[in-house]
C-alpha cells in the first residue's frame, strides 16, 4: 500500500502552473477546490447527479525521493499539485477530464459508450492527403487557443496580483501548452534573488518517469487536438527513427520541413513550419530573475540534422539492431533509478545506455540520439518541443515501450515505489498534468488501456554466437542423418535386388514399363 496524504502545501513557490480556466479564481484558488460542472449541468460538481464522477480529496506520494534533490520545499511542483489546489474531479467509467465533462480516450458518444478506434501510424507510409491533413492540423493547434487551459505568468506568491485579486494567468495555444508543459517539468528550482537556480532536477527525464510522463504529454495532445478537429479517431503518426545513416527522412517540404537552401540550420521556405516561432527561449531571464515562460513566441525553428561535426558520434541515426537489442533488456528500471542505471530498459531506450544496457557515460543512444541529430531547437531539452519532430520522435519512443510492455508483460511492482529522482515514484502525480494523473497509470499496455494502438514492425534480433554454434551443430547432426539414411537405403535397395525380392504389386497389376510400345515414365 502506497503511502499517501492529503495536504495543501504552504512555502515559497518556485514555478508557475496551469489549471482549467475556470477554476482560477481568488475563490478558486483560495478554497482549494476545483470541481467544476460539466457543460450543460449548472451547479453539479463534476457531474455527480449523473453518475459521471464525483469531487475528492487529492491523493500526494508521500515516499522519500532520491538524493538528486536537496531542496525540500521550495518548489511548487513537490507534492504535485496540492499547493494550488487539494481537490479534483475523479470520474468513473468511460468518463474523464477535469469537470469529467469527456470520454476517455479511444471512447466517444452522449454517455461514453461507443468504441472508436485511434491507432498510430508510420508518418512515412501516410498518403499525401494523409500527410497534408497531419499537417494542417498541428499547424491549427499552434494557433488555436486552448479551449479549457490557462498558464500562469507569475510565481506563487504573485498570482494574486498587486491587488491580491487580479489573477496572473494568461491564455496560450493547444500547441505551445504541450510546448510550455515540457518546459514546465524541466525547469530550475528557483532559490531566490542573487542565488543560483537548482539545476539538478528534471521531473520528465533521467528516471523510470521518463516513459510515463512523455506517454500521458502525447496523449494529452493528441486528445486536444481530436476535440479541435471534432475528429474522436485522430490518432498522432510516428517517425522510425532507427534507420541509421545520416539522412532525415522526414525532413522533406511535405513532411517537417526541409532544409533552407539559404541557411542550413534553417528550414525551407516552403515548409509551414518555416512559420512558427518557438516559446520557452529565454532561460537566463527564467533562471536568474524567477520570471515564467509564457506563450510569447519568439525566434524560428533551427535544425540541422546531422550538422555537428563537433561530436560526429550524433551525426548517424539509431540502427533498426538498437531497438531490437532494447527490446531484450529485461529489466524496466535498476537503482539508482537515474541517467546512470544499468541493464535497465528505461534508461536505454532515453539514451543514456548503450542499446543492450550497459552504462556508458560517453554514449548517447536511441531516443536521447534521435535528438541530437537533429542539431537545433530540438535537440535542447527545454525547447526540444517546438520543432514538432518532437511529436513523432516521441511516439516512437512510446511505441518501443508499449512493445516492450507487451514482450515482458511486467507487473506494476517492477516500476519503483520510491527512491527515484523526485517526480518520477510510482505513485507520484506527474508534473504538470490536471487533473492528477500517476506514473502508475501511465504504466499499463496501451491497447487495451489507453485507447490506442500502434501499427508497427519491429526489427528481428540478430543471434548470438551461442546461438549460431548451436545452429551449425543441429544442421551438422541432420546432414548426417540424412546422409546416414540415405546410404542405408541404397544398401537395402542393392541387396533386395541381389535376393531377387519382388515388388509389393502383384503380377494381376500392369505396370508402367510392362508394356514396351508405351512410354516409361
Amino acid at each position: 500500500m502506497w503511502q499517501c496524504c492529503f495536504l495543501v502545501l504552504v512555502g515559497a513557490a518556485a514555478v508557475s502552473a496551469q489549471f482549467p480556466r475556470e477554476c482560477v479564481t481568488p475563490e478558486g484558488l483560495r478554497s482549494g477546490q476545483c470541481c467544476p460542472s460539466p457543460s450543460g449541468l449548472n451547479n453539479d460538481p463534476c457531474g455527480s447527479s449523473t453518475g459521471r464522477g464525483q469531487c475528492v480529496s487529492i491523493t500526494v506520494d508521500a515516499r522519500p525521493h532520491g538524493p538528486q534533490y536537496p531542496h525540500d520545499g521550495r518548489d511548487d511542483r513537490e507534492r504535485w499539485p496540492v499547493r494550488f489546489f487539494n481537490r479534483t474531479c475523479q470520474c468513473n467509467g468511460n468518463f474523464s477530464g477535469y469537470n469529467c465533462g469527456r470520454c476517455r480516450h479511444g471512447w466517444t458518444g452522449a454517455n461514453c459508450d461507443q468504441r472508436v478506434s485511434v491507432v498510430r501510424r508510420n508518418v512515412m507510409q501516410l498518403s499525401s492527403d494523409q500527410k497534408r491533413a497531419f499537417l494542417n492540423a498541428l499547424d491549427q493547434a499552434k494557433r488555436t487557443v486552448h479551449p479549457d487551459l490557462v498558464i500562469a505568468n507569475r510565481r506563487y506568491p504573485e498570482i494574486f496580483g498587486p491587488d491580491g485579486n487580479t489573477m496572473q494567468f494568461e491564455n496560450i495555444t493547444i500547441y505551445n501548452y504541450f510546448v510550455w508543459s515540457h518546459y514546465y517539468s524541466v525547469s530550475k528550482t528557483f532559490l531566490g534573488a542573487g542565488q543560483a537556480s537548482f539545476g539538478g532536477v528534471d521531473f520528465s527525464h533521467e528516471g523510470p518517469g521518463f516513459v510515463t510522463w512523455h506517454r500521458y504529454h502525447l496523449l494529452q495532445l493528441e486528445r486536444d487536438m481530436q476535440d479541435m478537429l471534432q475528429d474522436p479517431s485522430f490518432a498522432l503518426p510516428y517517425w522510425n527513427f532507427a534507420i541509421g545513416g545520416s539522412t532525415c527522412d522526414i525532413c522533406t517540404d511535405d513532411l517537417m520541413g526541409a532544409r533552407s537552401s539559404f541557411d542550413m540550420n534553417s528550414l525551407s521556405p516552403n515548409s509551414i513550419f518555416a512559420q512558427w516561432r518557438v516559446i520557452c527561449e529565454s532561460v537566463n531571464d527564467y533562471d536568474t530573475l524567477g520570471t515564467i515562460c509564457n506563450n510569447s513566441e519568439t525566434s524560428p525553428i533551427r535544425r540541422n540534422p546531422a550538422g555537428n561535426v563537433n561530436r560526429p558520434m550524433v551525426q548517424r541515426l539509431p540502427e533498426p539492431q538498437d531497438v531490437a537489442d532494447c527490446l531484450q533488456v529485461n529489466a524496466f528500471d535498476t537503482p539508482p533509478y537515474y541517467s546512470t542505471s544499468s541493464e535497465s530498459f528505461r534508461n536505454t531506450i532515453e539514451g543514456y545506455s548503450a542499446p543492450k544496457g550497459n552504462y556508458d557515460p560517453v554514449v548517447r543512444s536511441l531516443h536521447n540520439l534521435a535528438h541530437l541529430f537533429l542539431n537545433g531547437t530540438g535537440g535542447q531539452t527545454h525547447l526540444s518541443p517546438n520543432d514538432p519532430i518532437f511529436v513523432l520522435l516521441h511516439t516512437y519512443t512510446d511505441a518501443i515501450f508499449d512493445e516492450w510492455l507487451r514482450r515482458h508483460g511486467p507487473d506494476s511492482a517492477v516500476y519503483p515505489e520510491e527512491n527515484a529522482p523526485i517526480g518520477h515514484n510510482r505513485g507520484y502525480n506527474m508534473v504538470p498534468f490536471w487533473p492528477p494523473v500517476t506514473n502508475a497509470d501511465m504504466f499499463v499496455a496501451a491497447p487495451e488501456n489507453l485507447g490506442y494502438s500502434y501499427e508497427a514492425e519491429w526489427p528481428g534480433q540478430a543471434f548470438t554466437l551461442t546461438e549460431i554454434i548451436t545452429m551449425a551443430i543441429v544442421a551438422a547432426l541432420v546432414i548426417v542423418a540424412v546422409i546416414f539414411a540415405a546410404t542405408t537405403c541404397a544398401v537395402r535397395a542393392r541387396s533386395y535386388k541381389m535376393e531377387g525380392h519382388q515388388p509389393l504389386l502383384g503380377d494381376q497389376y500392369q505396370r508402367y514399363d510392362d508394356d514396351k510400345s508405351q512410354s516409361v515414365v
